[in-house]
């Protein structure tokens, strides 16, 4: 028998070790020492040469756990434990569960096996120090495979030290493959109690717990999409942030440019991390203490760290995906050593949800009123409650709020669950859930894994859940509006939209889309599309911003002290209050041109009307009062004037950053409200003083066209501007001659107006003459086929819609242009 491997043994003889070293085994060591030691020593081998650190250490093998139970005749005595198992039954579960563990528990190791661990333990002493820190963690042979992620189901132990700690670790990762969900997940899975082994992971630990740790996906883990790193960081050990202990801060990277070398970190979310996980001197090996108001309130990662994770993500992922030969997605654990300040990844395994879900048919679910229209189009409810959302259905329900692990035998199938947080132990009622709400945790943590897992809406760091909603009330659980998960009073009626997108016509005529919230841009980017036609500056700053910009500039000026404090407030993380502006707003932008990368993404610089502007926190210090808002002081002509140069410098900075710190050139600004060419030579003039300038960096601006002059000097203004975008609103209103805000002409208001399609018509035909691409972004394509047609009919170049009508838009088009098809 071989105790400790050597790399010049053979396959045969590493299969008969009881040790193993992390760099003598890779990922087709799997069936010898489980899925996370292999991908640790894969990881070891083929990526610390590339710049991966990772510790180091050695794992007991599989063949030592059989060597184990065969040499004390235990599977026996664990068969005829488990032939009256009922894995619904929680009671009996339980009751099994604790039986196996107490007979591997007071069943002693081999002489052989408690030698090997002891001195494989001591060469790592003799490496670091004497009684060194390591974790130890269960790995099962199962596990971590593309399908079947056996996420918590085995027991870890971190800041263990001593022989005699390790040697106890380890004997309790083994009778750790029979937890209660470890042996309820083997059920579900359809896996064999004895065909799968049990190794341990001994790895030198990271001392996280004086700096940040966390879990970090190469792939957005609710919608699917490919191209975006998520990190989550918390203070101290890793334990809380995979457990859903804390509420992380979150962070988002786009991997193509990031991999050609910009800095593309398109969203940070500040988390409340009211924990970190410690060292306890005393007799636990790890104990909980309260984070300071004043960490809580700073990200836990700096910039640079995030985006030296965020490459190691990719190559993580390209390595894999290699390996695998095919898109292998990961979920990784990562730590940041306090005494060094360097990172390391302690983990490394296959993502088992997205990756294993199919591409060719696209579900949808969203809430409705009576009238059946979306409740955005009326006056939505207020939520009860609200969380980070998991997954994108909605589901109904009675609550069955749920404190205590010990009385989940209570628990009815269909109903959802609602409790502080969860962990392994809760996964037998995890799985009958209609939806779980969680108080804590963050889109990384356990309960959002298995809730995907188990294709379930969850919704997660609510914060007050279990105090706000109570048993047996009726709720709807939408995962459905973007990123913030709300639960409502009552069963709302929603609907469930499928379409298969295999047999999807392509047109000539571009189809664009409308996307306004950055939330929703990694899912809307699913929907076939040619790229966004119009992205709403205005939905960032009213919504995430919520602050004039003015009033940012003059800060120290405001009039009002209490509104004063309240943008110190919300801007607490900035000494530099116009930073916030433009960093928010550059996020929000760049996470949309981030979702429909290499497309085209327009953005229009922002269009609020200025008593619009004046609802703005402190906007009304610096906003004029008008009789008229909607023909006054908007669009092109603030860019320009003294009362909004500098705001306007602080969305040219946002742009800016989006093209060339993010790489995200595929950003077309376009300016709205431009009524004269004249005034477009002083808009781009301003654009170029704030480092916008034409043509350069391959930049190109974009003008809407919705005034009667636009269509009229078409020509003119297309020796100004790159292109057009038809904003068939106002240049109904315009046309027209009537205020489309006004119910008593509202009957009058229509696209479809001779006049307005006299002008339409007219515009195409003068941008093609200049040879400049137009398109449209009003409404009037997504609500009449018969408009979208007319368009088609005059070779617009593109059409941009509302996101629930791209699809009944296209195939009317498609009609249009293959009439005989």
């Amino acid at each position: 028998m071989v105790t400790v491997s050597k790399n010049t043994l053979s396959l045969s003889a590493k299969e008969r070790s009881l040790i193993l070293w992390f760099d003598e085994v890779g990922i087709a060591s799997i069936p010898l020492v489980g899925g996370k030691n292999a991908s640790l020593g894969e990881m070891i081998q083929q990526l610390t040469p590339k710049g991966v650190n990772v510790p180091t250490g050695f794992a007991t093998t599989a063949y030592a756990y059989r060597y184990f139970i065969e040499s004390a005749g235990l599977e026996e005595k664990l068969r005829s434990l488990l032939e009256n198992l009922d894995v619904e039954d929680v009671t009996n579960l339980r009751e099994q569960g604790r039986k196996a563990r107490s007979l591997l528990l007071h069943t002693p190791f081999p002489v052989e096996l408690r030698q090997a661990i002891a001195e494989a333990y001591q060469t790592l002493c003799d490496r670091y120090n004497a009684d060194t820190d390591v974790a130890v963690r269960s790995s099962a042979t199962a596990e971590d495979l593309p399908d079947a992620s056996f996420a918590g189901q085995q027991e870890t132990y971190l800041n263990v030290t001593s022989t005699q700690g390790v040697l106890a670790a380890c004997h309790r990762c083994f009778a750790s493959l029979f937890t209660d969900r470890a042996i309820s997940y083997r059920h579900t899975k359809g896996f064999d109690h004895f065909s799968i082994a049990l190794a341990v992971g001994v790895q030198k630990m990271v001392r996280s717990d004086l700096a940040t740790s966390g879990v970090m996906f190469s792939i957005d883990t609710e919608t699917g999409f490919k191209d975006a790193a998520i990190i989550t960081a918390a203070y101290g050990l890793g334990e809380n942030v995979v457990q859903g202990t804390v509420n992380p801060d979150e962070y988002q990277v786009f991997k193509p440019t990031l991999k050609a070398g910009f800095r593309p970190i398109v969203d940070k979310r500040l988390g409340t991390k009211e924990l970190k996980m410690v060292y306890d001197d005393g007799s636990k090996l790890t104990k909980n203490v309260q984070v300071t108001a004043n960490e809580q309130a700073k990200f836990a990662l700096a910039d640079d760290d995030i985006l030296q994770l965020a490459n190691w993500a990719c190559l993580i992922e390209d390595h894999y995906s290699q390996v695998h030969g095919k898109f292998t997605p990961m979920d990784i654990e990562w730590a940041k050593d306090g005494i060094t300040n360097e990172l390391f990844v302690v983990q490394a395994r296959p993502e088992t949800v997205q990756s294993q879900k199919t591409e060719n048919v696209l579900r949808s679910y969203r809430l409705i009123g009576e009238d059946k229209e979306e409740f955005a189009s009326s006056s939505p409810p207020l939520p009860l409650v609200t969380g980070r959302a998991v997954g994108e259905a909605i589901s109904q329900g009675k609550v069955h709020l749920i404190l205590d692990v010990n009385k989940i035998h209570e628990f009815k199938a269909g109903e959802i669950l609602v409790t502080e947080r969860t962990d392994p132990d809760w996964e037998p009622i995890m799985k009958r859930a209609s939806a779980i709400i969680t108080n804590s945790g963050g889109r990384t943590c356990h309960s959002a894994i298995i809730a995907r897992e188990l294709n379930l809406p969850a919704i997660v760091g609510c914060g007050n859940a279990t105090q706000v909603l109570k048993n047996y009330q009726e709720v709807t659980v939408s995962c459905a509006e973007g990123e913030e998960g709300r639960v409502y009073e009552g069963l709302l009626p929603f609907e469930v939209n499928e379409i298969h997108l295999e047999n999807l016509p392509r047109t000539r005529t571009q189809i664009l889309m409308n996307v306004g919230n950055p939330q929703q841009a990694f899912s809307l980017s699913t929907i076939p599309n040619d790229g966004v036609g119009l992205a709403r500056t205005e939905f960032i700053i009213a919504n995430q911003i919520q602050i004039h910009p003015m009033a940012l500039i003059y800060f120290d000026k405001l009039d009002d002290k209490l509104l004063q404090a309240k943008i110190d407030e919300i801007t607490a993380l900035y000494d530099d209050k116009p930073q916030y502006f433009v960093d928010k707003l550059a996020q929000g932008i760049g996470r949309i041109a981030a979702a429909f990368y290499p497309k085209p993404v327009i953005v229009r610089m922002s269009d609020f009307k200025s008593n619009e502007y004046a609802n703005l926190l402190g906007g009304r210090q610096f906003e004029p009062h008008e009789e008229n808002p909607m023909l006054g002081w908007r669009g092109a002509a603030r860019y320009y004037d003294k009362g909004y140069r500098e705001a306007f410098a602080l969305e040219c900075q946002a742009i800016k950053r989006v093209r060339e710190d993010m790489g995200l050139t595929n950003v077309i600004p376009m300016i709205p409200f431009c009524r004269t060419p004249d005034e477009g030579r002083l808009v781009l003039t301003e654009m170029a003083k704030n480092g916008l300038e034409q043509n350069v960096n391959n930049l190109q601006v974009y003008v809407m066209c919705e005034l009667p002059s636009n269509v009229i000097m078409a020509e003119e203004f297309a020796e100004v501007f790159d292109g057009f975008s038809i904003g068939s609103n106002d240049l109904t209103q315009l046309t027209l001659g009537l205020d489309r805000d006004s119910a008593l002409v509202a009957r009058l208001f229509d696209e479809r107006s001779e006049g307005v399609k006299r002008m339409i018509k007219m515009a195409i035909a003068s941008a093609k003459k200049k040879n400049r691409k137009i398109g449209i972004c009003g409404q009037a394509p997504s609500d009449y086929p018969e408009f979208a047609q007319f368009l088609v009919e005059q070779g617009i170049d593109s059409i941009s819609l509302n996101p629930d009508s791209v699809l009944k838009t296209m195939l009317e088009i498609a009609k249009v242009e293959n009439p005989e098809s």
